[in-house]
């Protein structure tokens, strides 16, 4: 493995798997963002000499770099593409392109790459807490945080991890440093602190990608659509990446019936003996599966007799907001939680516990008895569906980047619930050619602008376009960058124009 030999203490991927095996080893992490800050300070207070490579520069970055050098971590900036010389391991951020130079430098000379995740799992050490790992296109971090919410509710010490919150590499030495001083207790160690018994934790297709190793308790693939395409380079490498989650899962293996990809990710996995495959859909469960029944969340999965047994949940108004793909989420945390042997009241005091995040099906405010809705985090058409699939009369925001994406296939399966729409962005032209062709009754306002204030006027229009009882609702369907920097500034504008809106009304 280019210029050092694989120690005993190192896999077939020539990954340390001991804390100690890290101690003199020479890693490259690949960029300055949250997760690579996180794996070179983790990985210099091991003893490893870490340098952080990042093709960018400026301010904020400098800043950083000046804060890791004091940890003794090394930053060059400026250059991505050149790996440093000794470099035994390289250690990427999620978003890295698996093409990208400083990678096939790291081939050339026989240097594993591995993500910040993979780090995670082999710093766990013994009796770490298990992983209930969640992936899928669209509802990750819904999914993840609710099942975060649910294991809390049985009295269990969790954190929702991974692609959201907390970096896993922190949480990782966290959770062992309290499992080191409870070891330690009664021999002059330090008090304990609370170790985690079980992670909900959020995993993205890059992510995936880099952690070969990991092998979760139970795992959900909540769906797949096509997204990040030119990251993978195809449909079928993006989909084998999700379906990494399910190797080596030992109870569960959670998937989406109305989605039969992901069943089909079941089946090529790799499994330990006796794992299940546990399916969750909207309507009546089938035995081994997790539904709907007359406005209750059942489970025909964990239950003694799953032929003739169901097992009550929660309710479907015990989910907030019981929009049809968010009660698909609810069941896919419910699953993974059962698959641990959370009991169901704790799956119900955890769901009604739950509150989302912002932008994501946000109920805004009601004017003139038009309500209106915010899920700016709607950002392909796979989740701009699912949303417009939960309202039934709609006047729809949407536009901005397509990223390659085209709107046919969603304005046609969404067209009898359109009264008007309302489009911004660069891309603003695919939608109202689709819309032109599928839904052409439907009244269309094409806002020739770009500029940040355009969702003011898109908002004043959507008014102007809606009735008493309709919804209107942002669900872009593309992503913000050609107007705002993020979906979260791009959902703030909305929600603050509809306020003016309010006022005036």
């Amino acid at each position: 493995m280019g210029s050092q030999e694989v120690s005993e203490s190192q896999d077939a991927w020539g990954v340390p798997d001991t804390e100690a095996s890290w101690k003199g080893l020479r890693v490259t992490v690949a960029g300055l963002g949250v997760s690579g800050v996180s794996a070179a300070r983790a990985l210099a207070g091991l003893g490893a000499v870490v340098t952080v490579v990042d093709g960018g520069s400026g301010p904020a970055l400098e800043a950083r770099a000046a804060e890791l050098a004091e940890a003794g971590v090394a930053v060059r900036l400026g250059d991505a593409e050149t790996l440093p010389e000794g470099t035994g391991l390289v250690v990427t951020s999620p978003g890295w392109k698996p093409d990208s130079p400083l990678f096939a430098a790291a081939a050339a000379a026989g240097v594993d790459v591995i993500g910040d995740v993979e780090v995670a799992w082999r710093l766990r050490g013994p009796g770490a807490a298990p992983w209930l790992a969640v992936t899928g296109t669209n509802g990750k971090t819904t999914t993840t945080r609710m099942l975060a919410s649910i294991l809390s509710a049985a009295g269990l010490r969790t954190a929702a991890v991974g692609n959201i919150g907390t970096p896993i590499v922190d949480v990782i030495l966290e959770d062992r440093a309290a499992r080191a001083a409870r070891a330690s207790e009664g021999t002059g160690g330090q008090p304990a602190g609370e170790p985690y018994d079980v992670l909900a934790v959020e995993l993205s297709s890059y992510q995936l990608h880099w952690a070969p190793s990991l092998r979760a308790h139970s795992a959900a693939v909540l769906n797949l659509a096509p997204d990040h395409l030119d990251w993978h380079g195809s449909m079928e490498a993006y989909a084998a990446d999700k379906g990494r989650i399910y190797e080596g899962n030992q109870v569960a293996c959670v998937y989406n019936v109305a989605d039969a990809r992901t069943e089909d990710l079941v089946r090529e996995a790799d499994v330990e003996e006796g794992c299940r495959a546990i399916g969750f859909t909207l309507g009546t469960p089938a035995p081994s599966q997790l539904g709907v029944v007359e406005g209750i969340l059942v489970d025909r999965a964990f239950v003694p007799d799953r032929q003739k047994q169901a097992q009550e949940l929660a309710e479907v108004s015990d989910v907030q907001p019981p929009a049809p793909h968010n009660i698909a989420n609810a069941l896919a945390a419910a699953a993974l939680a059962r698959a641990f042997g959370v009991a169901p009241a704790a799956v119900r005091d955890g769901l009604r516990a739950f509150r989302p995040d912002a932008h994501r099906i946000e109920h805004v405010a009601d004017v003139a008895g038009v309500a209106y809705v915010d899920d700016s985090k709607a950002t392909n058409t796979h989740a701009a569906e699912a949303s417009l699939a939960a309202y039934e009369s709609i006047v729809w925001i949407a536009g901005g980047l397509a990223k390659g994406a085209t709107f046919d296939e969603l304005v046609a399966a969404s067209a009898k619930r359109l009264r008007g729409a309302v489009l911004i962005g660069a891309d603003r032209a695919l939608i109202r050619e689709a819309l032109a062709r599928h839904a052409p009754e439907v009244p269309v306002v094409d806002l020739d602008r770009t500029d940040t204030g355009a969702m003011a006027e898109a908002v004043r229009q959507a008014a102007r376009l809606a009735t008493p009882g309709d919804t209107v609702l942002m669900a872009p369907a593309c992503a913000s960058m050609d107007m705002f920097t993020n979906y979260n500034q791009r959902g703030d504008a909305f929600a603050e124009a509809v306020r003016e809106l309010g006022a005036s009304a």
